[in-house]
């Protein structure tokens, strides 16, 4: 019974760790529209995340990395 139980911890601490990593890159926005950048820009300072950079990668995509305390969250245009 033990195993089981160690074995369910293990599973829910690996999907827990899979979630948060599918957090960090969010490219489902359109970061070439100004109003979607001013947006975006307003709602995580309202939640405390100041915007670390802000660029144009190899693709010319639209690159904005957040950070608070000791998280980042990634934002790159479609």
């Amino acid at each position: 019974m033990k195993k089981l139980q160690l074995l369910f911890v293990a599973i829910t601490l690996l999907f827990s760790v899979n979630a948060k990593a599918d957090d960090t890159i969010n490219s489902s926005l359109d970061l070439n529209n100004p109003d979607v950048r001013k947006c975006l820009l307003e709602a995580t300072q309202s939640e405390g995340w100041t915007l670390e950079s802000l660029y144009l990668d190899s693709e010319k995509k639209v690159v904005m990395i957040f950070g608070k305390e000791n998280e980042t969250r990634v934002y790159k245009s479609k």
